[in-house]
């Protein structure tokens, strides 16, 4: 064989999918990011055809390019969630605002072999968005985000997700120091707000692109 590894992931994800689709989400599998990008801007934006995009922090949903692609159309009504030129304020308000879009994209901190997706959120619109409000969510998960089950996806948010983010956001949290997760009171904590959702409901409203490459954190 001469990619065993890819072999390995294909096999894996292609599960993954289909026990994703048993659970009322729509599944994809995706070679890489730039595939990604092209199933949505060449199959799901025109089959949805949204007047309104925006979407939540995401490492993943900017490592497809789909940020940069998106941000600057026109012919749709895009909350840029990521735009720094505005006040804290305003950024806040397209947050609250986001919720109300045709189509919100998104990562997920962990996704089980079973097809349930795992997340913790600081302010709660991320979350919020996938459990209810926008018609149409997208969610993109490299397959660095598969894990066993409940326990192990936990496990994997707050010894590793976490930390990690808090780094690349400069919060001032104990983990951002030490990489470990000490369960903190500070006023920056990202770890506030846990979801696990375990079907798309109703069916079809979120869609789930998993990468066959590391993706995000």
């Amino acid at each position: 064989m001469d990619n065993p590894k890819n072999n390995y992931w294909t096999l894996r994800l292609g599960r993954l999918r289909e026990n994703l689709e048993k659970n009322n989400f729509e599944a994809h599998v995706a070679e890489n990011a730039a595939d990604a990008a092209r199933l949505v801007t060449e199959d799901i934006l025109p089959r949805l055809k949204p007047s309104s995009v925006s979407w939540g922090g995401s490492v993943s949903f900017v490592g497809t390019g789909l940020y940069t692609a998106l941000k600057d159309r026109t012919d749709l009504t895009v909350l840029d969630t990521y735009d720094k030129s505005v006040s804290p304020a305003e950024s806040y308000e397209r947050r609250r605002q986001a919720l109300l879009t045709d189509l919100f994209f998104t990562g997920t901190n962990a996704v089980t072999e079973s097809g349930h997706l795992i997340n913790l959120d600081m302010i709660g619109n991320r979350v919020g968005a996938l459990t209810f409000g926008p018609k149409n969510v997208v969610v993109i998960a490299g397959r660095n985000k598969l894990v066993l089950g409940l326990e192990e996806g936990m496990q994997r948010i707050k010894d590793y997700v976490a930390p990690i983010n808090t780094m690349r956001l400069d919060k001032k949290t104990p983990c951002a120091k030490t990489g470990e997760c000490h369960d903190c009171n500070s006023p920056d904590r990202i770890c506030n707000t846990w979801t696990i959702t375990e079907k798309s409901f109703p069916k079809g409203r979120t869609i789930v692109i998993l990468v066959n490459e590391d993706l995000g954190y």
